[in-house]
């Protein structure tokens, strides 16, 4: 037996002591709330009717059956479909499929309800982005709801992209004592390489080319149904749900509308009914401190998106766990960084899974004491099973067979003995101007450090108007600030990479220092994000001034600032960030911006689960 590495083991049991009575006050909510029977025979009879009133014939007469012993588990289903985004289009047609599925493995099952899924990469720069971080919240909500109805034993989630996955399993979570599994729908096939893609922005933003040959550009790369192809939040998304045993082996990046696919979906129906007949425990139970270290870990392996620092936190929080981005730090510097997928390489997504995927992933790092093996997944106890893949059988089934051993090709996966890089990429940097997070296995050794005079903006907009007249043509730290989850909810402020990058190419000395994110597809320039405190309540970053000299050192984990700091701290306040906000829906959320935690925190509405909370029948 492989024997954890020492770090690993030391977070882990940190984390179980920091997290005893909160866990433990989860899990008491989940025994409260477990039935001994079907979770139906709890209700009324007119209750049960307005329950099953719409189905057909066959499944109401095995719907009125409530005893145990007798009765069959109904599962719901939750789906974030639309016909809009090509990630989530690839469902219209999944609850008519997982209903059979599941007819035939013994269950029933009913759709409790949708969520709403939003495109970061519609968004981008615009008001919408602003909904794009509380969406995750929603979608929690969402669920709760669809689950609210008492009527169901068990539950298949249906999602993809940046907050829909996060959301679906904080909902979850608030329903627990549920055995569930997530159903992905996979990535579209490969179109224009991310990097060309990336070059063509570039120039677009020198003014090299126009508007008509951009468009080409990103038409010719996002061009059919399925997820994006780079490694962004949508596929970090997928990955980490796989290494948390709450897909099936093989499952994430299966392409849409291929014969596997759709036995891969037949069998998730098949597994979590088979659990549901069986008794088996329920996520809560299943997502355990050492999952969500498992998790993390993953994450940082794989160069994962820089949204999961919060996203992880918040999923953690929902299950009781207290989950710190030190935690993340500290097992970045000894998870070597073993994929390269762009924007961290060349390759896609398709061609990591082609190399040994996350099969291979999972089996180096198992190798290498870096993931617990001893955890519950869907399929049951032990970790191991994921280094499997599966295959067709004759009669259009699926089976799992020993996944590769060997990366086919070690440009872009490679065993944790010869990684890429010792660390996973990810620092917490501390300093006078509060606590950020950086990323840095897409930046250059030579780029990790960076002093420079602070340019200070209140918007991306202005950075943008700055960069298109010159005036910001030089060394320089861009502070962009009030771009936090209370300011305006916390948008990607993606628009900035091609400028940025067209500065670094010049030779500038660059770097981002900022209280807003930088998306899953943070790239080449060094960027301080997520930085808490946040300027619009009071933090640091309101008091920089333009040509304060600032130094982003992501070697070191600091981010600091060369003024005295006594006079630093007599310093009033500058510019605002605009909380009157209207349009697009954003007056909608002013509740979420007043209430909303700090970004190390999950920068998330809901608050974490104490001993003093009333245990309730759910």
């Amino acid at each position: 037996m492989t024997t954890l590495n020492p770090t690993l083991e030391a977070v882990t049991e940190r984390l179980i002591e920091r997290s005893a009575a909160t866990r433990t006050a989860y899990l008491e909510r989940l025994r409260a709330a477990r039935n001994e029977g079907p979770a139906r025979g709890d209700l009324g009879c007119a209750n049960l009717a307005h329950g099953f009133a719409a189905s057909e014939a066959s499944e109401k007469a095995q719907l009125k059956i409530t005893t145990r012993g007798g009765a069959k588990p109904n599962l719901a289903i939750v789906t974030s479909y639309n016909d809009m985004l090509s990630a989530h289009a690839p469902y219209e047609n999944y609850p008519r499929a997982l209903k059979k599925a599941v007819i035939r493995a013994g269950g029933l099952a009913q759709v409790a309800g949708g969520v709403p899924a939003m495109c970061d990469g519609i968004t981008q720069g615009r008001a919408g982005m602003e909904l794009s971080l509380f969406s995750r919240d929603v979608i929690a909500m969402s669920t709760a709801i669809a689950l609210s109805h008492d009527m169901f034993d068990a539950a298949l989630m249906l999602g993809v992209c940046d907050k829909i996955v996060p959301g679906l399993v904080i909902g979850s979570l608030a329903f627990g004592h549920l055995p569930m599994g997530f159903v992905p729908a996979g990535p579209m096939a490969s179109g224009l390489p991310n990097k060309e893609k990336a070059r063509v922005r570039q120039l677009h933003a020198e003014g090299k080319i126009g508007r008509e040959e951009l468009l080409e550009a990103e038409a010719a790369s996002y061009h059919s149904r399925g997820t994006c192809t780079f490694y962004g939040t949508a596929n970090s998304n997928q990955l980490v749900m796989e290494v948390m045993g709450l897909h099936l082996p093989g499952a994430s990046f299966t392409n849409p509308d291929t014969t596997l696919r759709e036995a891969l979906t037949d069998a998730v129906a098949a597994q979590v009914t088979a659990n549901a007949l069986a008794g088996a425990p329920g996520i809560g139970e299943l997502v355990d401190e050492r999952v969500m270290i498992n998790a993390c870990v993953a994450l940082l392996a794989s160069g994962g998106s820089t949204n999961h620092t919060m996203h992880l936190v918040a999923m953690a929080r929902a299950a009781g766990i207290q989950l710190t981005w030190e935690d993340l730090s500290d097992l970045s510097s000894v998870v070597p960084l073993v994929a390269r997928v762009y924007p961290n390489g060349s390759a896609d997504v398709n061609h990591f899974h082609a190399a040994g995927g996350i099969g291979y992933l999972i089996r180096t790092l198992l190798e290498a004491g870096l993931l617990h093996e001893d955890v519950d997944t869907i399929l049951g106890r032990g970790l191991s099973r994921y280094t499997q893949e599966p295959r067709l059988t004759e009669d259009g089934g699926v089976e799992w067979v020993d996944g590769p051993t060997e990366s086919a090709d070690l440009e872009v996966l490679r065993p944790a003995s010869a990684p890429f890089q010792a660390d996973g990429g990810l620092r917490v940097l501390h300093g006078p101007l509060g606590t950020a997070v950086i990323k840095t296995s897409a930046v250059a050794p030579e780029h990790r450090v960076v002093t420079a005079p602070a340019m200070v903006f209140d918007d991306q907009a202005h950075f943008l108007a700055a960069f298109a007249d010159g005036t910001c043509h030089q060394d320089l730290v861009a502070v962009i600030r009030y771009q936090g989850p209370s300011a305006n909810g916390m948008p990607e402020l993606h628009k900035l990479t091609p400028g940025l990058g067209v500065l670094q190419d010049r030779g500038h000395k660059v770097a981002i220092v900022t209280d807003g994110r930088m998306s899953g597809a943070s790239g080449k320039v060094p960027a301080a994000i997520h930085m808490t405190p946040e300027a619009a309540l009071g933090g640091p970053l309101a008091r920089v001034q333009n040509g304060d000299i600032i130094t982003v050192d992501a070697v070191n984990g600091t981010v600091t600032i060369d003024v005295d700091p006594e006079e630093f701290a007599r310093r009033e306040s500058t510019g605002s960030a605009d909380l009157g906000v209207t349009g697009t829906g954003r007056e909608l959320f002013a509740s979420f911006r007043a209430s909303v935690g700090t970004a190390d925190t999950g920068a998330s509405v809901f608050p974490l689960i104490t001993p003093v909370q009333e245990i309730s029948h759910v």
